[in-house]
């Protein structure tokens, strides 16, 4: 992920080299660029070219309809929360990386049911340090994480499990799925050791079939072959079948990272609305993503990350985009709300800048 700025800087760079002459190919899967860096817009499907467009003649939710081969709603539709109980406590956490460096450094936050509490952060700025830490696949330096009072610190997966976290990993290769196991086996994962998938010990593989049938057929998973290994699936088709085995667990809590990542437009809008749906049944969400608009549209209280450390939790509905890019490479608060206002006196009164 850059920030809003590096971004622009990006596009300097292509629009310098095709003023020079030189064809880029750009390949993106999110509108905004697409329209943005391109002149011309190439659209595949399923592996197949259904049209080229002119960016200039097109609009955001016609491209959309061309991807997905129908109409798609991109703008989210986020009412107003409901925040109830503390969900999520984490307290002063410290941890290290696999080099032994600080990667998190005295982060403490709380989440409530009811609310999706985003992290925004450029990537190696320790989010996936913290996140390994709730989910309990890192054990911290110091520090304190409670699931719905309980303690789960020093705590197995299982305990967190057994407290009600799901969890949407950013690898879904090497944390999500067995890649050798077809999709019943893989469903159960994570609940293989009780109700409602065991028994004394033993996996009832029916009601276990049942359950990965209903998660293929409502997350649009392609083939819709239970017995499809994962390593059989496409990347964005393994990332649904994640997705739609975390949610359908009923969990009191749920850490999603990247849940969106290499699926198509009409996936992402399915999956942001049962995000929301999750929220309004007062389910607590902690979201990480690189996409910035996915994590701002969402979010009903953000926090910035940056070098393993806060530096601010805003309203995304009240922070602006060069306010958030700001936060994002590092600027405390205080400068950030300098920075506006000198902006804002720029571009202020009658437009003149």
């Amino acid at each position: 992920m850059l920030t809003p700025q590096e971004v622009a800087d990006l596009f300097s760079v292509l629009e310098e080299l095709t003023d020079q002459g030189k064809t880029v190919i750009f390949i993106t899967h999110k509108l905004g660029e697409a329209m943005t860096a391109a002149d011309a817009i190439t659209v595949l499907r399923d592996g197949r070219n259904v049209g080229t467009v002119a960016a200039a003649e097109t609009s955001r939710e016609d491209l959309a309809e061309l991807m997905v081969g129908r109409e798609v709603l991109l703008d989210v539709d986020r009412r107003p929360a409901t925040p109830g109980e503390v969900v999520l406590e984490v307290a002063d956490l410290a941890v290290t990386d696999d080099r032994g460096v600080r990667a998190v450094d005295g982060v403490s936050f709380d989440a409530r049911g009811g609310e999706i509490f985003g992290i925004a952060g450029v990537d190696g700025n320790g989010q996936a340090e913290l996140v390994e830490t709730i989910t309990g696949l890192r054990t911290p330096v110091s520090g304190r994480i409670r699931v719905d009072g309980r303690e789960v610190t020093d705590g197995s997966r299982r305990d967190r499990i057994d407290a009600g976290m799901a969890y949407v990993p950013a690898e879904r290769q090497e944390r999500g799925l067995v890649m050798a196991f077809d999709l019943v086996e893989n469903g159960v994962l994570g609940g293989q050791h009780g109700a409602p998938f065991a028994r004394a010990g033993r996996v009832d593989w029916e009601r276990a079939g049942d359950h990965a049938r209903a998660v293929v057929a409502e997350y649009d998973v392609r083939p819709p072959d239970p017995t499809a290994t994962a390593a059989s699936l496409s990347g964005g088709n393994q990332q649904k079948f994640v997705v739609g085995r975390e949610l359908e667990r009923d969990p009191s809590l749920l850490v999603a990272a990247h849940p969106t990542r290499g699926v198509d437009v009409g996936s992402i809008e399915f999956i942001h609305d049962r995000l929301l749906s999750l929220r309004d049944a007062q389910v607590c969400t902690l979201l990480v993503s690189s996409k910035l608009e996915e994590v701002r549209t969402l979010s009903d209280r953000l926090a910035v990350i940056h070098e393993g450390e806060f530096v601010d939790t805003v309203d995304p509905d009240a922070v602006t985009e060069e306010q958030l890019g700001l936060l994002l490479a590092g600027e405390r608060p205080d400068d950030v709300s300098s920075t506006a206002a000198v902006t804002a006196t720029r571009t202020g009164g009658d437009g003149d800048r």
